[in-house]
C-alpha cells in the first residue's frame, strides 16, 4: 500500500465525500473544456467539408453518368386473393410461391390482356 492509500483509508468519511465533491467539479469542468475544444475542431473541420464542391454526391466525384430511365414494366401475374401484382421481373413473390406449391400452374394468374383498363401491348 501507498503512503497516500493509507492517508485516504484513515481519513473520516466527511472529509472523504468533501474530497469527491472537489475532484467530481474538477473533473466536469475539464470535461466541459475538452468538450468545448473538441466541438471548434468539429465546426473548423465541417466548414472545410462544406466549402468542398458536391461533397455528398459520389456521382459527381467519379464522373459518371445518371442512370437511365426505364419504362414502367405492366404487370402480368395478380392474386385474385388480395389483388397485388408481379411484373413477371425478379423473384417470385411470395403468394405466387405459395401457390405454386399448392399444385397451380403460373399460367392461372396471368393477367389477360383485354382484362385490364387502358393496357395496351406494344
Amino acid at each position: 500500500m501507498s503512503a497516500k492509500e493509507i492517508e485516504l483509508k484513515s481519513m473520516p468519511l466527511g472529509d472523504l465525500w468533501s474530497l469527491h465533491e472537489k475532484i467530481s467539479a474538477i473533473l466536469s469542468a475539464r470535461m466541459e473544456a475538452e468538450k468545448r475544444e473538441l466541438e471548434k475542431r468539429l465546426a473548423v473541420l465541417s466548414q472545410g467539408v462544406a466549402d468542398m464542391p458536391d461533397s455528398g454526391d459520389a456521382r459527381t466525384l467519379r464522373r459518371e453518368k445518371p442512370r437511365r430511365k426505364y419504362p414502367r414494366v405492366l404487370p402480368k401475374y395478380r392474386n385474385p386473393k388480395t389483388s397485388e401484382t408481379w411484373s413477371g421481373r425478379g423473384k417470385l413473390p411470395r403468394w405466387l410461391v405459395a401457390a405454386m406449391k399448392s399444385g397451380r400452374q403460373i399460367e392461372e394468374f396471368r393477367i389477360s390482356e383485354g382484362g385490364s383498363k387502358g393496357r395496351q401491348r406494344a
